[in-house]
């Protein structure tokens, strides 16, 4: 897959030589670690501080499932 050549609500990700989207599919990452990974990437030119948060929140979600399954 290649990079989407439109974003609808920003232009955050065009800058990026690998989009997060593009990323994920080709990579076949869960909708957690996908999140993830995209909130990441786009913290500085979007949401800041509350990007991370989010990152933060999907990553843990995915310890609480690993954890919870012992």
């Amino acid at each position: 897959m290649k990079n989407p050549e439109t974003q609808v609500g920003g232009s955050h990700y065009n800058g990026m030589k690998i989009q997060p989207v593009t990323f994920i599919m080709e990579n076949g990452l869960s909708y957690a670690q996908g999140n993830a990974i995209k909130y990441v990437c786009r913290y500085l030119d979007k949401n800041g501080v509350q990007d991370l948060q989010k990152a933060k929140q999907y990553i843990d979600f995915m310890i609480n499932e690993i954890t919870d399954n012992d």
